[in-house]
């Protein structure tokens, strides 16, 4: 009896530990295709343009480290001299205005800044947070005297849209966080400001 119990202890730890590596293996294998499926994407949208977006020539956009407030030809920035100090942009809600000087900042690190009035619906906001919470290298807040009711920026780009659910704004985030026009790729998103 005691040689059948550990025969049968043994045949149900090799069971448990085979399913086990195979669950391993193919949760390996899912994680390796997701990660895979995510870069095509990324590559596909760096590919294309992005519709009814504004460019703005990055060399001409300063890139100096000031104390002092900056005017910017448009609202919200999309570059420009900043502060030393960054806004936190790793997937950062701020539910309050934040400084310009700051957010550019960020942009410069290659963060997409979102940002809406007062004129976009409860739920594009809640939508437009949830995206970003989720996604590194990405900021938003509220920008009151913007024109637009949502608005994604990027360094020396810019994409204006009523809707959170416009399939140009997934298309600007996969192109533009961490994109080519990010003067300091790498550059630190986390240890920056939390509050202007």
């Amino acid at each position: 009896a005691e040689r059948a119990r550990e025969r049968r202890n043994r045949i149900l730890t090799v069971t448990l530990s085979a399913a086990i590596v195979a669950a391993l293996g193919g949760w390996g294998a899912y994680a390796i295709d997701a990660a895979n499926e995510r870069e095509e994407q990324k590559a596909a949208a760096a590919e294309k343009p992005v519709r009814g977006e504004k460019t703005w020539d990055a060399k001409k956009l300063g890139r100096n480290h000031v104390a002092t407030a900056v005017t910017y030809p448009m609202q919200p920035p999309v570059g420009g001299d900043h502060h030393q100090a960054w806004m936190t942009c790793d997937g950062t809600v701020y539910t309050q205005a934040i400084a310009n000087e700051n957010a550019v900042h960020s942009l410069e690190h290659g963060a997409v800044w979102v940002t809406y009035n007062d004129r976009a619906a409860d739920a594009d906001v809640k939508a437009l947070a949830d995206r970003v919470d989720r996604t590194p290298y990405t900021l938003m807040s509220p920008v009151r005297t913007q024109a637009g009711t949502i608005t994604l920026s990027a360094w020396g780009r810019q994409l204006t849209v009523e809707k959170a659910s416009d399939a140009r704004v997934e298309q600007f985030l996969l192109k533009y966080v961490q994109g080519a026009q990010t003067p300091e790729p790498g550059a630190a998103c986390t240890g920056g400001l939390t509050a202007s």
